[in-house]
């Protein structure tokens, strides 16, 4: 099999670091790595197949012989960097919000819309977390019966926001329990015992960027653009894991037993659906795992064509680097 030269930027962040572990998991052929970081970063290292591997700052000159450049390094990062790659030969899958609506870039989950790797102009765009995770459960049965309007409510972990957002709830939880007053600095307000209406900065229309985000990204992934989309995304204390709660209404009628049976065939999903012995996805228990979990189908009792279902996720695997690495494999293998 062919080998191919990779390189990761943002190497030593959350995502970067997923990056090596599924790039490692999957067997994915590389024949060389380079882990570009930030200057601040490099002459560190870290390990990829029992390899030590140091980090270099990421330049102009540092994707010579690249096949694949892995980016999460933020969107400045990829404005700035993404071209350059592209110029000296590499296919880019880029985690941040640079290109995923430029019309020439595709934005692509994998078990939705892999065709659209074809068209790519050497920029393949990775979407938003809380996207990945609703189109991959949504869209199976959207195949079946054509989706109308979509509410969805998010409740996303601090890991979406990195390592230091992390320390700061557990430094913020430490200070509450122990009587000590805290001071915010990630998020506007704390975020330990706390529950956020806000994930990136405020629109003209009352709706937050990451909410404007899910509604442009699900009808770009999706091939849908008629369909009516309203999201409230909330930062929650947890760790790892996205929720969301998602009330869905369809061209038809649809019980909530036909919408398991497809959804038990649909790739990248597990069903996890007995609320009576209190069987169903939870952040804790997605973890560390590579599917998009369902529990909680239902009738929606407002609407006859109505479902509300609950849908969970890692959003450091699925929700960002093992749906790029999926994407290299499709683009690339």
């Amino acid at each position: 099999m062919k080998e191919f030269n990779v390189a990761i930027v943002g190497a030593t962040g959350l995502v970067g670091q997923e990056f090596i572990k599924i790039l490692e998991e999957r067997d994915f052929p590389v024949g060389s790595m380079r882990l570009l970081a930030s200057e601040h970063s490099s002459g560190s290292s870290l390990f990829f197949k029992h390899q030590r591997i140091q980090i270099e700052e990421a330049l102009e000159e540092s994707f010579r012989g690249v096949d694949i450049a892995l980016f999460s390094a933020g969107a400045d990062v990829s404005r700035r960097l993404s071209p350059l790659a592209t110029q000296a030969g590499a296919v880019v899958i880029d985690n941040s919000a640079a290109f995923t609506m430029e019309p020439w870039v595709p934005l692509v989950v994998p078990e939705v819309n892999p065709e659209d790797i074809e068209w790519h102009k050497g920029i393949i765009a990775n979407p938003n977390c809380s996207t990945i995770q609703m189109v991959v459960a949504l869209y199976p049965l959207h195949k079946v019966n054509p989706i109308k309007r979509i509410v969805v409510s998010t409740y996303q972990s601090v890991s979406d926001c990195g390592a230091a957002a992390m320390k700061e709830m557990i430094s913020q939880t430490r200070a509450i329990l122990e009587g000590r007053r805290v001071c915010p600095h990630i998020y506007s307000h704390q975020i330990a015992f706390n529950v956020l209406p806000e994930i990136d900065v405020f629109l003209d229309n009352g709706y937050t960027k990451e909410e404007q985000k899910m509604l442009a990204e699900t009808r770009k992934i999706m091939h849908a653009p008629d369909i009516a989309i309203s999201a409230t995304c909330v930062r929650v204390p947890v760790y790892f894991g996205h929720s969301e709660a998602v009330n869905v209404e369809f061209t038809s009628p649809i019980t909530p037993d036909e919408a398991r049976k497809i959804l038990a065939q649909a790739p990248g999903v597990r069903i996890l659906d007995e609320p009576s012995v209190s069987f169903y996805p939870h952040a804790w228990a997605a973890s560390g795992s590579n599917h998009v979990f369902v529990g909680r189908i239902r009738k929606d009792i407002s609407h006859p064509n109505g479902l509300v279902m609950w849908i969970v996720v890692d959003n450091v695997r699925k929700g960002a680097a093992l749906n790029a690495v999926q994407i290299a494999e499709l683009a690339l293998l």
